[in-house]
């Protein structure tokens, strides 16, 4: 199984971030932010003036932070599962790759059982015969797998994708 490295190492950077930003805010509104005085600014001089003779730059960076959390809402989103249908099921993907075993380069398969039924998806190069596999998954590939996974009875849906 694929480990989700790139969502935790994200997680720890975003957490990490928040949480410094958080202790920073709570020791400077409680004035115990050391060598500070309460009423310090923030900015350095120069920088203040410069900001505010021009907004233009400030609008910039707003509209990059609401980018920036437009993509963190969505790749929250996709993180928690929105838009999947049902649950994936090993038994089902591992039998998908032993009926294409012959196929050279398959990847990306996947099998997800849910209330409407069973979802097969799965990725092949361009150089293989798609016209073999899909006349494998027509006639005993797709039938086992609703068979080990549900029943026979189950509609299903095939996405097969063909890589360039």
């Amino acid at each position: 199984m694929r480990q989700y490295t790139g969502n935790r190492v994200g997680l720890a950077i975003v957490g990490t971030t928040l949480l410094g930003l958080g202790a920073y805010a709570w020791l400077r509104g409680q004035d115990r932010f050391f060598g500070l005085p309460p009423n310090a600014k923030v900015l350095p001089a120069h920088v203040s003036r410069a900001v505010s003779a021009e907004p233009w730059p400030l609008w910039g960076l707003a509209l990059a932070l609401l980018l920036v959390s437009l993509a963190c809402l969505r790749w929250l989103l996709l993180a928690l599962g929105w838009g999947r249908r049902g649950v994936r099921d090993g038994t089902g993907t591992a039998m998908l790759f032993v009926g294409l075993k012959g196929v050279d380069g398959l990847s990306k398969a996947r099998v997800r059982v849910g209330e409407d039924g069973l979802r097969l998806r799965l990725s092949c190069p361009s150089a293989a015969d798609v016209g073999a596999v899909v006349g494998k998954l027509d006639q005993d590939i797709v039938g086992r797998i609703r068979r080990e996974v549900r029943d026979d009875d189950a509609p299903t849906v095939v996405r097969l994708h063909v890589r360039r």
